[in-house]
């Protein structure tokens, strides 16, 4: 068994096990509201007279957390929430990476969904569960069965110690035929590794990412915290992504950061990651060491901007070759607004990685927009934009990818009917540039509207 095995094997069991002990306390959970500032995990009061007086945040470049998505009105905790969703869709390229050319084809999904938010002085929880089954109307060899699971957890261990632990399962046929869409353009306070680099539309895919974070105040302005992330990216069907090959990645981070002020932050944060391609027949290796300094200033509670940067050493290695090292700048900018009505989040990286279905290192850089707008109470508007690019970090030999762009965008706009219904129309469109892979080469455009019909209910807990 190699080291490597060992290692993820102990990492799986590590999740698992803290994962069970976690879900022990469930039962122990009661009534409780909190607000949040976006990519924090605490509420802020800047209107504090002194620094001191007001609770300290973890800023966005060491959260883990994405920006919130959604407007202040929509986000309530202990509630049990549940439904289910109706869609029928046309796309002019369901046969992407299968046809050389575009097949148009109509689709109809159905997705129950179950949802435990809980919050308590010490406790927060968001636990989500949503299958789905997909049936095409010409290409029946495509009928599919979905399935979304999310965990994030958080715990306030002690007054000055909080440990947190989140976990998405997906397993799915067709990225763009999930119940949310707009979900994946969640923006970060810090760069991610890329779990999926090209979109194959219609192939089956099996993704999981995890991260656990502890935090450690040990003065009213000071704060230190660790954290580990794994990720991997399995096609079961390599047959359906040519071009493309399975990938995994895990990482850790160290961090240290200050209160300036009761709304400005400066930190430092030190991440190791390791990520492996696994080609038919090979594996390319891809370690970083990145020294970030970042700043973030609270505006108001709910407006953030941070603002990140430093070296980054990269080592990459590939079959039969020696290593090439070097080093390169990275950083990251992002920004995260919450109102009443409205939520938005942008954000921008630049760093080197590997994986995410590509083979050898690359440089990412990318930008990333998530919007939510209430016009009124009986009509809403959601967008995502997502633009990346990757080249090649190093010169190695053809057997790696020469990179590409992809450009992806989701708008909607859904109307309640009645107190429990809501309808919603949508269109997504990808445009993906990679000369080498098959799988998006042929056809690189896809096209997809949507029209969708949902019942949920809520249902308060402990009340």
């Amino acid at each position: 068994m190699t080291l490597w095995s060992s290692l993820k094997r102990a990492a799986v069991k590590l999740r698992i096990l803290f994962t069970i002990s976690l879900l022990s306390a469930l039962p122990a959970w009661s009534q409780g509201d909190s607000a949040t500032t976006p990519g924090s995990s605490e509420a802020v009061n800047i209107d504090a007279t002194r620094a001191d007086d007001a609770p300290l945040l973890t800023p966005p470049p060491v959260s883990g957390e994405a920006y919130a998505t959604e407007p202040e009105s929509a986000e309530r905790s202990n509630y049990l929430r549940g439904g289910v969703r109706f869609n029928m869709a046309y796309t002019d390229n369901a046969l992407e990476g299968i046809s050389a050319r575009p097949v148009s084809d109509v689709n109809y999904s159905v997705w129950p969904t179950i949802e435990l938010d809980q919050t308590t002085p010490r406790w927060k929880s968001l636990l989500t569960y949503a299958p789905g089954f997909t049936f095409y109307q010409r290409t029946t060899s495509r009928d599919e069965t979905d399935q979304n699971l999310g965990m994030d957890i958080q715990y306030r261990v002690t007054e000055h110690v909080t440990a947190s632990v989140r976990d998405r399962f997906q397993k799915t046929s067709n990225v763009l035929n999930q119940p949310d869409l707009l979900t994946s353009g969640a923006v970060y306070g810090s760069p991610q590794p890329p779990t999926t680099v090209v979109i194959p539309p219609l192939a089956d895919t099996l993704t999981n990412t995890a991260n656990a974070e502890v935090t450690y105040q040990f003065s009213p302005g000071d704060m230190v915290g660790a954290s580990g992330t794994f990720a991997n990216l399995h096609y079961p069907n390599q047959a359906e992504v040519p071009g493309l090959s399975d990938s995994s990645s895990l990482a850790g981070a160290a961090f240290y950061y200050h209160r300036l002020s009761k709304s400005r932050y400066l930190g430092f944060d030190y991440q190791y990651s390791r990520m492996l391609a696994f080609p038919t027949g090979a594996q390319f290796e891809t370690r970083t060491q990145t020294f970030f300094l970042f700043y973030t200033v609270y505006f108001t509670p709910t407006l953030s901007l941070s603002v990140s940067g430093g070296p980054q050493q990269y080592e990459a290695t590939q079959p039969s070759l020696a290593a090439a090292r070097s080093w390169s700048p990275a950083g990251t900018v992002s920004l995260g607004w919450q109102g009443r009505r409205a939520a938005v989040a942008a954000g921008y990286s630049r760093t080197i990685a590997g994986g995410g279905g590509l083979t050898g290192a690359f440089q990412s850089t990318g930008a990333t927009v998530s919007a939510r707008w209430e016009i009124d109470p009986t009509w809403s508007i959601g967008v995502a934009a997502n633009y990346a690019i990757y080249r090649n970090a190093v010169a190695m030999e053809l057997n790696t990818n020469p990179g590409g762009h992809t450009l992806a965008g989701t708008a909607s706009l859904s109307h309640p009917i009645g107190q429990s219904f809501e309808a919603e129309i949508g269109y997504t469109r990808i445009h993906q540039s990679y000369s080498d892979i098959a799988a998006v080469s042929a056809a690189p455009d896809t096209n997809r509207e949507y029209i969708g019909i949902s019942y949920r209910f809520t249902r308060p807990l402990g009340r």
